[in-house]
C-alpha cells in the first residue's frame, strides 16, 4: 500500500496476503480485501464490503461482496450488490441501488418464479458466476443476472436476466454453451487455472435447468 487513505474509525480493514492498495485509493472500513486482490488507483471503497481473492476492483463500491476472481477494474458505481466468481464489470458501468420513488425494492425469486419484496430500500445487482457486462452498462435497482450471461448495449436491460443470455435492453438470444465454455477456458487460463470437466458439467446442468427462464427459446421452437 502506497499513498492511500485508510479510515478504520467505523469498521475494521483487513488486507490479505499479497494484496495491493494502489495510489490514491480511499478506503472506509469495514473492508476485507482478500489474498492477491488489488484496489486500483483512485478507488473509493465504502464500508461493509468484501473483496474475495484474486479480484481487481476500482471506481466507487459500497456495501458489496465480490467472490473470487471477479473484476471491476474501472470507474463506475456498484452498491448493495453481490458479484459471483469469474465475473467482469465493464468500464464505466453503473448500478442503481435505490429507486427514484424510494419504494421497497422487489427482486427476482427463483423459488417462487416471480419478483418478491425484499423488505429494504437499498438493493443493487446480483450477478452469477462467469457473467460479464460491456462498457457503460446500466443496471436498474434490484437486477438479478444468472450464470454465464453477457450483457451489453445502451439502455437498461430487464431486471431478471436468465443464465446463458446474450444481449441487452434491445433483446436477448441464447449464449451457446460451446462459446460460453471457450470464454471461461480463456479467462481461467489467464489466472493459470484449468476449466475442468467438473466445471463443464456443472455449467451444463445450469444451462439445462435455466432453459425455462429464456422465453425467446420457446418462441423460436413454436
Amino acid at each position: 500500500m502506497e499513498f492511500a487513505t485508510l479510515n478504520a474509525s467505523e469498521g475494521p480493514i483487513y488486507i490479505g496476503k499479497d494484496a495491493e492498495v494502489m495510489e490514491g485509493a480511499m478506503v472506509r472500513g469495514g473492508l476485507a480485501l482478500c489474498d492477491h486482490s488489488q484496489l486500483k488507483m483512485g478507488a473509493k471503497i465504502y464500508g461493509a464490503t468484501t473483496i474475495g481473492p484474486w479480484c481487481k476492483v476500482g471506481g466507487e463500491v459500497h456495501n458489496s461482496v465480490f467472490f473470487g476472481y471477479a473484476n471491476k477494474a474501472h470507474d463506475g458505481f456498484l452498491g448493495n450488490s453481490v458479484i459471483g466468481e469469474w465475473c467482469n464489470i465493464g468500464a464505466d458501468s453503473n448500478n442503481s441501488n435505490l429507486k427514484n420513488n424510494y419504494e421497497e425494492v422487489r427482486l427476482w425469486n427463483y423459488a417462487s418464479g416471480k419478483f418478491e419484496p425484499t423488505g429494504t430500500q437499498f438493493c443493487g445487482l446480483f450477478m452469477g458466476d462467469h457473467s460479464k457486462c460491456g462498457i457503460n452498462t446500466m443496471f436498474n435497482t434490484g437486477t438479478v443476472v444468472g450464470v454465464s450471461s453477457n450483457i451489453f448495449g445502451h439502455g437498461f436491460p430487464r431486471q431478471f436476466i436468465p443464465s446463458f443470455s446474450w444481449g441487452g435492453a434491445s433483446g436477448f438470444m441464447t449464449y451457446k454453451t460451446d462459446k460460453a465454455f471457450e470464454t471461461a477456458e480463456r479467462v481461467m487460463d489467464r489466472r493459470h487455472l484449468k476449466f475442468e470437466a467438473t466445471d463443464r458439467l456443472i455449467l451444463l446442468r445450469v444451462f439445462e435447468d435455466s432453459a425455462k427462464y429464456r422465453p425467446w427459446e420457446k418462441k423460436k421452437s413454436s
